[in-house]
């Protein structure tokens, strides 16, 4: 799905991260743990295009990128889910819909996946709820539905269970679980055990800048 041979991210004075061969194979689930500050997020937004960083041999989908370009099937098939999403002052249904208008999908179709990703996510029934009174755990939702609905190869998770607990935590992780289930691709940044040894879940740690799977 996607693989890069060399990745160096480097701030003034500070090597963030310098990895070697690493890539997510089409329909795998791969969790990445380390300390904060290690460079999780940092490694999440470069691949989502987000960041600048010195890559080499970049391949996606079996074809060759070059080096920090990023094409425009990869920005649209690739999408990251920040820990702290940030939704419109509009709809619940218009925040999920936003990717796809933007995309130019028919009114109908788009309505018709709209539904779909608000019965997945569980929060058709805060439809009339203004955005910015959701909890967390409902925003979080609502961001994994609006991911979801653009059908993307590739799902980019920051730290989706952070900062919540309880009922909400449970009802992001079987969200998140249904995923693997479906086989999608995703690369998750997270200290979340229940979510590390959700099943069919490849684990790497990222420390000192390097990548290690465990």
């Amino acid at each position: 799905m996607l693989r890069f041979s060399r990745l160096h991210k480097s701030y003034p004075g500070r090597a963030l991260l310098d990895l070697g061969e690493f890539g997510v194979a089409s329909g795998e689930a791969c969790v990445i743990t380390g300390d904060n500050g290690s460079g999780k997020t940092t490694l999440l937004r470069v691949l989502a295009g987000l960041e600048p960083a010195q890559i080499e041999g970049l391949c996606y989908r079996g074809i060759a990128v070059p080096a920090n370009t990023y094409s425009t099937a990869l920005r649209r098939d690739v999408v990251y889910v920040h820990q702290h999403p940030y939704l419109f002052s509009t709809s619940i249904a218009e925040n999920i819909a936003y990717g796809l208008k933007a995309r130019g999908v028919p009114r109908a179709q788009r309505d018709r996946r709209v539904h779909e990703a608000l019965q997945w996510s569980g929060v058709a029934l805060l439809a009339g709820v203004p955005p910015q009174k959701l909890s967390g755990g409902e925003k979080q939702r609502v961001a994994l539905a609006r991911a979801k609905v653009l059908q993307p190869h590739l799902f980019l998770l920051d730290e989706p269970t952070a900062n919540l607990d309880g009922e909400a935590r449970a009802q992001v992780i079987a969200l998140i679980r249904q995923l693997v289930q479906e086989n999608s691709s995703l690369l998750i940044a997270c200290h979340d055990r229940e979510l590390i040894e959700l099943p069919g879940m490849r684990r790497f740690h990222l420390e000192s800048g390097k990548l290690l799977d465990t």
